[in-house]
């Protein structure tokens, strides 16, 4: 967006941050960490200086049972972000991708009460009334993509835990996370830079060139899964799952029981 040459210094700002809170998160990210500044302090100062109108891009919204990795059949709330930095979503580009193997569209905000919401507040509630009124104890959200870490911030993570949630991300591990997030399951992708180090479940989609297996094994998370990539080669793939599990105990196998179960 085109700065006037008029604008003062707070409206430079102003300009600059709605730039990058709308369209340029991941690159944001990546700039603040390097100069060693907290990103999510600063995307809440951004959020203040527009007036608290930092808007979330949300593609879908349902509740049902998660369907993979620690908590496979756990009821669930998943709000499924829009966009993500390893892949813009279009087939055009899968190709030239990071990320190839991605079967999930998350583009756009045209599915399921999906849309954009212009406060936590607002985005918390919606989600809260998918959730089954006498079950509140047990409230369970996961914010997914895409890449949840791009719009995930302390204002929204905030507003679910006033309304009771516990909160899941599922995240490709190359932005940081931010405070207050309950449990973190880590997806890292080949040929991304991995800055999550620390979390609950580290989920390895097999597969991947060059990869490693190993060069995960000494990272501070409670669980390690394996998962088969999906496609004309699965049940290729879920045999050298199975056996690198054998192979190496470490490793648990994560199946996506939700498509077993024909399921969101």
């Amino acid at each position: 967006m085109p700065r006037r040459q008029t604008a003062g210094t707070a409206f430079a700002r102003k300009v600059s941050w709605r730039h990058i809170i709308e369209g340029c998160q991941s690159a944001f990210a990546v700039t603040v960490r390097c100069a060693g500044l907290d990103a999510f302090a600063l995307r809440d100062d951004a959020s203040q200086l527009l007036g608290n109108t930092v808007t979330y891009s949300i593609k879908e919204i349902f509740y049902t049972l998660q369907g993979e990795g620690a908590h496979a059949g756990r009821p669930a709330v998943f709000c499924r972000f829009s966009g993500c930095n390893l892949w813009t979503g279009r087939e055009s580009d899968r190709a030239t991708a990071v990320c190839q193997f991605c079967d999930t569209d998350f583009v756009g905000t045209d599915g399921e009460l999906g849309g954009k919401f212009k406060t936590p507040e607002e985005l918390a509630a919606l989600i809260d009334s998918l959730w089954p009124a006498s079950y509140a104890p047990s409230k369970y959200v996961v914010f997914t993509g895409g890449e949840p870490l791009l719009q995930l911030d302390t204002a929204l993570i905030d507003a679910m835990h006033a309304v009771g949630f516990t909160i899941a991300i599922e995240t490709n591990g190359t932005l940081p996370v931010p405070a207050g997030v309950d449990w973190i399951c880590v997806s890292p992708k080949m040929g991304s830079t991995l800055v999550v180090h620390k979390g609950n479940e580290i989920k390895v989609v097999i597969p991947q060139f060059q990869q490693d297996l190993a060069a995960y094994e000494g990272l501070d998370f409670e669980n390690f899964f394996v998962q088969a990539m999906d496609g004309p080669l699965a049940a290729h793939n879920m045999k050298l799952a199975i056996e690198t599990c054998k192979s190496n105990p470490k490793w648990k196998l994560s199946l996506q029981t939700h498509k077993l179960l024909q399921i969101p």
